[in-house]
C-alpha cells in the first residue's frame, strides 16, 4: 500500500483520493494546507494522520510515498522541487510547470535524485478507450491525414466572481497564480493534440482576455506538414461538440477529448462503428492505477519504459503551451524569471 500525501484540498483532490481508493493501492496519511484547521478538516474524513501547514515539516516529516501536488500552477515548481529533494513519488495535476525552464530545472534534479520519479496528471492518455483511439487514428494516418478539431470548452462557476468584479479574483483567472483556459483546459486539448498527431511545426494562439489579463477562451492552431488541427477551448461558455480527428475518408468522433467515454469511428463509407473498450467510473482511476504500478516497480524496464514515455510527452506538451502564450503575448511572472 502507497502512503499518499496531498497538497491542495478542492474539488479535483477529491476525484484524485475517490479514484485511489477504487484502486486499493493507496492509503492518505498526510494532508498540507496552508493552516491546521484546513488541514485537518479536510483530511480527517479520508482517514488521515497526520496535518502540516508549513511545506518544509510536511516533505521532512511526513509518513507518505507518494505526494499529489494540486495547488495553483504557479506554485508547482517550488512544491515539485522540495518533493524531489525529499526522495518522494511525484503526481503533478496538469499543467506541471509554467515554462520549458521550470521543466528543464527539474528534470535536472531529477537526474540528482534518481529515488523519485515525476508524472504528470494527465488523465484520459491512461485509460483503455483513449488508447484505443489512438491506435485506431494511427491506422487511419497511414493512408493520409487531414488533421481535426478539438473542443474543451466548460463555464467556469469562478468565472461569476470576475463578471462580478469580486475581488480577489479566483487564482485560475489570474496571471499570478498562471491561471487562464490555455493552463486549465486547454492543456487537454494539447495532451489530445500530441497523443494523436504528434508535435507541431509551429502553433498560434488567439485569446479572449478577461478583465484580469488572462485568456478566458480562445482559439489554437496548430500546423503540421500537410494539415493543421484547430483547438477551441474556454471557461466562459458551454460547448456540447465532439472533437474529430480525420483520416481522408473515415473519421474518429470523441464525445470528450478528456473525459472520453464514446469514441466512434466512421469509414470510407460513413458507417459507424464505436469502440468497445472498459470505461471506468471514475476517470482518474486507470492514471492512479498506472502511477502505482510504476511506484511500486520503479527500476523495472517496462515501468521505467512507460515512464520515459509521460515524461517526454509532459515536456512536448509544456513547450507547446509555452510556444502558444508567446504567439499571444501572454506572460506569467515565471517566465521573467527565466
Amino acid at each position: 500500500m502507497l502512503k499518499l500525501g496531498i497538497i491542495g484540498t478542492h474539488i479535483i483532490t477529491d476525484q484524485m483520493l475517490d479514484a485511489a481508493k477504487t484502486t486499493g493501492k493507496y492509503q492518505l496519511t498526510a494532508v498540507y494546507s496552508r493552516t491546521m484547521a484546513r488541514a485537518k478538516e479536510y483530511g480527517e474524513p479520508y482517514g488521515a494522520t497526520e496535518y502540516y501547514d508549513d511545506l518544509h515539516k510536511f516533505f521532512e516529516d511526513g509518513d507518505f510515498d507518494v505526494v499529489y501536488v494540486a495547488s495553483p500552477n504557479s506554485l508547482h515548481y517550488q512544491q515539485v522541487r522540495l518533493a524531489i529533494e525529499n526522495d518522494k513519488f511525484i503526481i503533478v495535476e496538469k499543467p506541471a510547470f509554467v515554462n520549458p525552464a521550470e521543466f528543464e530545472a527539474i528534470e535536472s534534479l531529477l537526474a540528482a535524485h534518481p529515488k523519485a520519479r515525476l508524472v504528470e496528471a494527465a488523465r484520459h492518455i491512461h485509460t483503455p478507450l483513449y488508447r484505443q483511439a489512438v491506435a485506431k487514428f494511427d491506422e487511419m494516418k497511414k493512408e493520409h491525414c487531414q488533421g481535426g478539431t478539438i473542443t474543451v470548452m466548460k463555464y467556469s462557476s469562478r468565472y461569476d466572481k470576475v463578471l462580478a468584479d469580486s475581488k480577489p479574483y479566483p487564482n485560475i483567472f489570474t496571471l499570478d497564480f498562471a491561471g487562464g483556459a490555455l493552463m486549465d483546459l486547454g492543456v487537454y486539448a494539447v495532451y489530445g493534440a500530441v497523443t494523436l498527431f504528434g508535435a507541431p511545426t509551429s502553433v498560434l494562439y488567439f485569446p479572449t482576455l478577461a478583465k484580469t489579463g488572462v485568456d478566458a477562451k480562445g482559439v489554437a492552431i496548430l500546423n503540421y506538414q500537410d494539415y493543421s488541427v484547430t483547438l477551441n477551448f474556454g471557461k466562459t461558455a458551454n460547448s456540447h461538440l465532439d472533437s474529430e480527428v480525420y483520416g481522408l475518408k473515415d473519421t474518429l468522433v470523441f464525445d470528450s477529448i478528456f473525459d472520453t467515454k464514446h469514441v466512434t469511428y466512421y469509414d470510407a463509407d460513413q458507417n459507424a462503428h464505436v469502440l468497445d473498450a472498459p470505461v471506468a467510473k471514475n476517470s482518474m482511476t486507470d492514471e492512479m492505477n498506472d502511477f502505482a504500478d510504476l511506484f511500486n516497480n520503479p527500476d523495472d524496464p517496462e515501468e521505467q519504459e512507460k515512464y520515459k514515455h509521460w515524461l517526454d510527452l509532459a515536456r512536448t506538451v509544456n513547450s507547446i503551451m509555452y510556444s502558444l502564450r508567446k504567439s499571444a503575448n501572454l506572460t506569467f511572472p515565471a517566465d521573467k524569471e527565466e
